[in-house]
């Protein structure tokens, strides 16, 4: 792991927050943590970070707040929001907010970990990899940019966006099932994730609505089928 990974943490419990901030330390990230979303938004604005840690429930600001101001700024860093809510509308929210993950108290701190590093190393591939481009229809998708343009129109995207539109493009035409997608883009099948997966795709149809020759169709009881041309 890169000794030099900086991560962003926002936990008003600050007993839990230094707990997460040693064992994160010891794996050899170098932790900033606030006691508050302001005050992480603060360090946001003034220092670079690698990832964020956004606890949902803070004083001044909450982790939806924060994590919906940082991708105004930004689609590039992944935001994992930590949450004592299991309410199914409460995640989604987070999602439609920004956010690539969530992480549900209590949790292990390999749990932790593992989703960083799981972040971290995807968006060290996608800066390391040779460009990657496609002609969706009348579309140009640029992952490495996050970028959907037609003509002068131009869409920035959120990294999971491009990371699922990118897995769509690499099998154009064809059913994917839903735990493919799952299993391929968030690297794991679950319930919750489903569900957050159905909102990334509405997203994506947003984003063709002005080209009627591209379409995310939904297969009943199986997945879904990019029909459109890709080159």
């Amino acid at each position: 792991m890169n000794t030099k990974s900086r991560v962003l943490l926002a936990e008003d419990d600050l007993t839990l927050g230094y707990v997460i901030k040693d064992n994160l330390a010891d794996a050899g990230y170098e932790v900033v943590l606030c006691a508050d979303g302001q005050a992480a938004l603060d360090k946001f604005n003034k220092e670079n970070f690698d990832i964020c840690l956004l606890d949902v429930m803070m004083p001044n600001k909450d982790g939806f707040t924060v994590a919906k101001k940082i991708r105004q700024q930004t689609d590039l860093i992944p935001i994992l929001l930590i949450t004592a809510k299991s309410l199914e509308e409460d995640r989604i929210h987070g999602f439609e907010c920004g956010a690539d993950d969530y992480i549900v108290k209590p949790f292990s701190m390999q749990e932790l970990l593992l989703r960083i590093e799981v972040f971290l190393r995807r968006t060290k591939k996608m800066y390391s990899e040779k460009t990657r481009r496609f002609q969706i229809g009348g579309m140009k998708f640029s992952f490495n940019d996050l970028r959907l343009t037609m003509g002068t129109t131009s869409y920035n995207m959120t990294q999971k966006e491009a990371e699922l539109l990118l897995f769509l493009c690499e099998h154009p035409n064809r059913i994917l099932k839903r735990e493919e997608v799952l299993l391929n883009v968030w690297g794991k099948d679950d319930y919750f994730l489903g569900r957050s997966m159905d909102v990334f795709i509405t997203k994506l149809r947003k984003y063709f609505k002005s080209d009627s020759s591209i379409q995310i169709e939904t297969i009943h009881g199986m997945g879904f089928r990019l029909n459109a041309a890709v080159e």
